[in-house]
């Protein structure tokens, strides 16, 4: 039984991957989850690296007090609910308009949420550099604002790359609940519309498919990121 259920599998796989019409639904659903993935870790980023610089700004101006606690709520909110129930707010509250393209909403969604977690690495990575950097900047006659662009988050840029690329490769696996707010045609629901054709009937192999998808997306992530960090550490020797 094992012999004709192993069989079965190979030949389903050999099935999705020889045919054309499969392969092109696999396609479209990587393209989403992409274009999902790569619009959402820039507004994460985007979004995470002004909430952390706001929360280590200097407190005297109740301006940025009043930001910073606004910043703590966000963070403790979106860090604190299940990315499932954000993305239903989202889609059928917070964007439940006629029109909107639901490839938005989406990417809006899981942006908030990757900020959340973004921003407390880069805060995190700020303040892991020495206090003294900080003040040889302004000691030089630098604005504080120029200080921290130009010596402070450069240096800490350094320490938060594994950290947020760790982000970015948790935000694509997320991205495969889209289909729970429907209209949205990712990697996974491209997988079930495959085994839920006559040909295969069976959910395993083109499940495998779609795995093998998100890890090869993940595993080029990974060597990216390698690549960085060599390179980067090679900048310090010198």
């Amino acid at each position: 039984m094992l012999f004709n259920l192993n069989a079965s599998l190979f030949q389903n796989l050999a099935t999705i991957f020889s045919s054309a019409k499969y392969m092109n639904m696999l396609y479209e659903g990587l393209k989403c989850t992409l274009l999902i993935s790569i619009g959402a870790s820039i507004v994460g980023i985007i979004l995470g690296t002004t909430v952390a610089v706001i929360k280590i700004l200097p407190n005297k101006n109740p301006i940025v007090r009043i930001l910073s606690v606004i910043c703590d709520i966000y963070t403790t909110i979106f860090r604190g609910t299940p990315m499932a129930l954000q993305l239903f707010i989202m889609a059928f509250v917070v964007f439940a308009i006629r029109g909107f393209p639901m490839e938005i909403t989406a990417i809006l969604a899981f942006g908030i949420n990757s900020g959340a977690y973004v921003s407390e690495s880069i805060r995190a990575g700020i303040l892991s550099v020495d206090s003294g950097q900080m003040e040889a900047g302004r000691a030089l006659g630098l604005p504080y604002s120029k200080t921290m662009i130009k010596v402070i988050i450069p240096q800490a840029i350094k320490n938060v790359i594994p950290s947020i690329g760790n982000e970015i490769i948790a935000l694509i696996k997320e991205t495969s609940i889209v289909s729970m707010v429907g209209e949205l045609y990712d990697l996974t629901i491209a997988s079930k519309s495959i085994g839920s054709g006559t040909e295969l009937s069976n959910y395993l192999a083109p499940m495998i498919v779609a795995a093998l998808f998100y890890l090869a997306i993940v595993y080029s992530l990974t060597f990216v990121i390698k690549i960085i960090e060599r390179r980067l550490r090679a900048g310090d020797k010198r």
